[in-house]
This record gives C-alpha cells, structure tokens and sequence, in this order.
C-alpha cells in the first residue's frame, strides 16, 4: 500500500508526535489528528479503548462519552467536530499511550495494506448510518461497562473495525465491525 494510504500507522504516528511531554491531554490528540477528521478522531479512542488502558479507572468511560459526541456529529453531518473542554482537558502519562500505540503499529501497518475499496455501499449513505449509529450506541455503553473490567475492550475493538472501515472506504470492516454486535444476538438464537 502507498504511503498515503497508511491510513492506521499516520494516525499512529501522529498520536505518538503528541506525546512529547509528561502528560498527554485529549486536545492535544485532536489537535494532532485535526479538527475537521471526524472519522479518525473516532477511531482514536476506539483503537485505545480496545488496549490495555482500558484497565485504567473512568478511561473506558472518558472514551465512550469522546465516541459517543464524535458519533452524534457524524450523524448530524456536521462540517467541523466541537467537544467539551471538560473533555479535552482530559490528561493521561505519554508515556504509557505512546508505548501502547508504538506496540500496535506493526498490527496496524499489516491492516492498511489489506484494506482496499471494496463493499462501498455500506460506507455510503444511506447504509453509512448504520454503522454511525452502531457507534453512537456503544459510546453510550461504554461507561457502563466500567464495572466489567476490559469488557469495554470487545465494544472499543468493534467501533475502531467500524471506524477503520468508514475511514478507509472498506465495507469488509464495517461487516466486521457489525459482525461483533450481531453474533452474540444470534449465538442467542441459536442457543434457544
């Protein structure tokens, strides 16, 4: 894949450019990814939901309310993303998220180049709706899933498919990603 279409490892990149000092804030994530990206400001805190900070006490909760305010304004279509400075005052150690992003670049190298147009009309509207508020759900999930420790992990995980594949223009990950909500339904089904 050509290096403009390394879509995860510059976002990853980015993301580790920002952690220059000893405390890392929310802005200074956003600023690094950019304002107006509202699909990879989503799959930010998706992809570190699914790691290992998830572990830390109210990130999981921290993360969904930033998936669940990114979702909403993706759905509303707006043209520039606004967060709460609450929010984005938000401060973690740098080292720790510059440490897990550096351990999943390899990961997300091998992604991007197995990603390709393909299945674009789920990444399309009307169908991209879907998927938009699939997110809007699971952000509004997440701190629920605080008392479950990593649980929120599988639901990060499933909104960074979804993300990646809305980014990308990938159907196949947002099947993916859709897949990780409906197999348990089904599984249910089945079971009964």
């Amino acid at each position: 894949m050509s290096e403009d279409k390394a879509i995860l490892t510059a976002i990853v990149d980015r993301v580790v450019e920002a952690t220059h000092k000893e405390q890392v804030d929310i802005n200074d994530l956003v600023q690094a990814i950019g304002h107006a990206s509202f699909t990879p400001v989503l799959l930010l805190p998706a992809i570190a939901v699914a790691t290992p900070l998830s572990g830390i006490p109210l990130f999981s909760t921290l993360m969904g309310v930033l998936i669940f305010l990114v979702a909403v304004q993706m759905l509303l279509l707006r043209d520039r993303l606004w967060l709460p400075q609450w929010l984005l005052r938000r401060q973690t150690n740098s080292a720790r998220v510059r440490s897990v992003f550096q351990r999943l670049r390899p990961a997300l190298a091998w992604l991007d180049t197995h990603t390709h147009a393909r299945l674009t009309v789920f990444v399309h509207r009307p169908l991209i709706f879907i998927p938009q508020i699939v997110c809007v759900l699971s952000g509004l999930v997440m701190p629920f899933l605080e008392f479950v420790p990593f649980s929120s992990s599988l639901v990060g995980g499933a909104v960074a498919l979804l993300a990646f594949g809305m980014l990308a223009r990938d159907g196949l990950f947002v099947m993916l990603g859709l897949t990780v909500y409906v197999s348990p339904v089904l599984l249910m089904f089945y079971v009964t």
